[in-house]
């Protein structure tokens, strides 16, 4: 801003010096009112008045020369300065209280909303997943301190923000109580997890995704309140050691966790009708685990012979790409 600021006052003392010096060579064709005399301080006074103003009849040109100076090159630096002037303002003073009113309409349509905090590789990923599922560009709200990130997540329709996650006022601003749910993906994990407590703290109910990079921090993010704890490597792990123990499984679990696969996971809350019944009779999909009261039940258990008011069913239901033809090649 004070770059901005500075590159565009040089400009107008620019164009005012040139104009000065033009008048100082040609001040013979000026004419005072006052005394009949034109000194460096009628020039420069003139000069001024002239740029911002169309003058006060004080001081005026006489000879066709000045005259067509005036009118040629004068009146066009007054045109430009005045555009400098206001752009100037648009600039400090109104596209700041637009950006305001703008981020307070923002702040108060915030309900139900997710919150990405970075916009890196697995933040942007997150994000491109989350609309390949269906979810509206305008429930996402991603935080990161780099403009070329925040740009990159503007192109998507998110709404965005340049701050750092780590300090209350920036999860305020998103309205974190109101999420819900949290994705952190920093970069970093003592920063991923310095946003988990911040954001915990603030939203004590919210899920929290967190991504790590170290396995010795999975335990630390939970304990800072994480509700999911990802750590990619552990991952590419389990997809390279099911590869060895069958061919299609790995194939099978990235079916899972892609929104293009022929097969994804679905979690949703138990249906009135279902109440009462087995997991294995659900119409919707495959069910093959239920969280009652946040405990994991499989789909053996006893517990899954009857389903209650309050249970949390996940399910394997066809994916975007179910009716693609697939060969041994695929």
């Amino acid at each position: 801003m004070w770059m901005d600021l500075a590159w565009r006052v040089g400009l107008v003392v620019g164009l005012i010096s040139l104009v000065l010096l033009l008048h100082w060579v040609g001040r013979d064709g000026l004419r005072d009112n006052l005394d009949n005399q034109i000194s460096f301080i009628d020039v420069l006074y003139f000069t001024t008045v002239t740029v911002t103003t169309v003058g006060y009849g004080d001081i005026v040109p006489v000879s066709p020369e000045a005259r067509l100076f005036e009118a040629l090159l004068v009146t066009p630096i007054r045109l430009f300065v005045w555009i400098i002037f206001l752009g100037t303002a648009y600039n400090l003073f109104l596209r700041n209280i637009l950006y305001r009113w703008r981020m307070a309409r923002i702040q108060a349509d915030l309900h139900n909303h997710i919150v990405v905090t970075g916009f890196g590789t697995s933040g942007s990923e997150a994000v491109h997943e989350l609309l390949a599922r269906g979810t509206d560009p305008s429930e996402i709200v991603v935080i990161d301190p780099s403009e070329r990130a925040l740009g990159e997540a503007e192109t998507l329709g998110c709404n965005i923000l340049c701050g750092d996650s780590t300090r209350d006022r920036t999860l305020k601003d998103v309205q974190i109580h109101r999420a819900r749910s949290m994705i952190v993906s920093a970069g970093r994990d003592d920063t991923s997890i310095l946003i988990t407590l911040t954001a915990r703290h603030l939203a004590p109910r919210m899920p929290i995704s967190i991504v790590v990079r170290n396995e010795d921090n999975e335990l630390p993010a939970r304990q800072a309140g994480a509700t999911t704890v990802i750590n990619p490597v552990s991952f590419a792990g389990l997809l390279l050691a099911g590869s060895t123990t069958g061919p299609h499984i790995a194939d099978y679990m990235a079916d899972l966790a892609a929104s293009g696969g022929r097969v994804k996971l679905n979690e949703r809350g138990v249906l009135p009708q279902e109440i009462g019944g087995p997991l294995s009779a659900i119409a919707t999909g495959l069910g093959v685990r239920i969280y009652r009261e946040n405990s994991p039940i499989g789909f053996w258990e006893e517990g899954a012979k009857a389903l209650q008011t309050g249970d949390k069913i996940v399910e394997i239901v066809a994916g975007n790409g179910s009716n693609e033809p697939r060969t041994d090649e695929t």
